[in-house]
């Protein structure tokens, strides 16, 4: 790794100075929406991080390829190419970065950049040098086997979701549009969690090596298949559907199954709230709790849930469940909608690109 990238650190700049913009990306060491925890106007020229190059972040050690300049929170590396790399190679590179997480994971944040360094890949070659052709007819073929896969499945999506979802179309309603309309003029008011639900239950640890398959989601910390990290067959205490879960580092998850939970995670009790009130509900936990307070030195706990406060609509000065209910439904169909609308016109570029080679 070391012949074709260099690691360096990033040029850091604390949240709590961001401006407001869409210029520019504030990358953190999240594994969510690439990287990025927010986007910002310009700050000052000294702390920007180049583009063209990808990020690390050493929490998960995810790989981002950055195709703007970005800022940088704290643990969050850059990875620089060497050699003059084409577009249409990033996607193959990207794969290999991120193969290399589990080496990553399995050693010391200060042994990463000499691992990484050190690490050894293969990739094709031709006349003795790497074959960037391969690369960029390897992943057309992809996108075609795909893009077919797509094609076929694209016809029943919308209905699909929107049977699984209870929904009978995606047209908004009335309120739903005067709500979206009005989301600005909302009255909002703060509130304690353990108030309002009651107190959170923290889950119990279960070793690896003393899981028994079973068909129960068992949900650890994590973003990787939503923090579940096995389907287990132990006898643990089963946590309501329609709830959510807050793990060790602040990320809070909505549930609509049963499931086991371990010890890094805390379970706030929404369970009788409507279900798109609780969607709503998650949203205004995790705002609260994941804005970088909590990492491997400083764990979120149940009663970190306990002392949260979050954010709400309001009526009367209680929670308007009724108006959340009706704001994630329009959400929900606005975003069924585009997911239809996005394949297509993936399909139909692809398809141009496709037929050109």
């Amino acid at each position: 790794m070391g012949d074709l990238f260099d690691i360096e650190n990033t040029l850091s700049f604390n949240a709590d100075k961001l401006v407001e913009g869409n210029l520019y990306d504030y990358v953190t060491r999240t594994s969510m929406n690439q990287g990025i925890l927010r986007s910002t106007g310009f700050v000052n020229k000294e702390n920007l991080n180049q583009s063209g190059i990808w990020s690390l972040g050493l929490l998960q050690m995810d790989f981002f390829y950055r195709e703007r300049e970005w800022y940088a929170g704290q643990f969050v590396k850059k990875i620089i190419p060497k050699i003059l790399m084409p577009q249409s190679s990033i996607m193959f590179f990207t794969t290999i970065l991120n193969k290399q997480k589990p080496k990553l994971l399995s050693v010391l944040v200060r042994d990463v950049d000499s691992v990484f360094k050190n690490a050894e890949i293969q990739l094709p070659i031709k006349n003795g040098k790497i074959d960037f052709g391969f690369m960029e007819s390897f992943i057309a073929e992809l996108e075609a086997q795909y893009i077919a896969e797509l094609e076929a499945y694209l016809s029943g999506l919308e209905t699909a979701y929107l049977s699984a979802t209870g929904l009978q179309d995606t047209r908004l309603s009335i309120e739903e549009e005067q709500a979206l309309a009005n989301f600005e003029n909302l009255e909002w008011g703060t509130f304690n969690l353990e108030l309002l639900y009651g107190k959170s239950t923290r889950g119990k640890r279960l070793k690896s090596a003393d899981r028994i398959a079973g068909n129960l989601p068992f949900v650890t910390a994590g973003e990787a298949c939503e923090g579940i990290s096995d389907f287990i067959g132990n006898d643990v205490h089963v946590f309501s559907k329609n709830t959510t879960t807050i793990d060790m580092f602040g990320s809070a998850k909505y549930r609509n199954y049963e499931y086991g939970g371990d010890d890094h995670v805390a379970v706030v009790h929404t369970e009788n709230l409507p279900m798109k009130a609780a969607i709503f509900v998650t949203a205004a936990i995790h705002k609260s709790s994941h804005k970088g307070q909590f990492d491997y030195g400083r764990n979120f706990y149940a009663k970190d849930a306990d002392s949260l406060d979050i954010v709400l609509p309001v009526k009367d000065g209680q929670p308007d469940y009724d108006k959340m209910e009706t704001i994630i439904s329009a959400i929900h169909k606005i975003v069924v909608k585009d997911v239809v609308s996005y394949a297509d016109r993936k399909i139909k570029a692809a398809e141009e690109v496709v037929s050109k080679k």
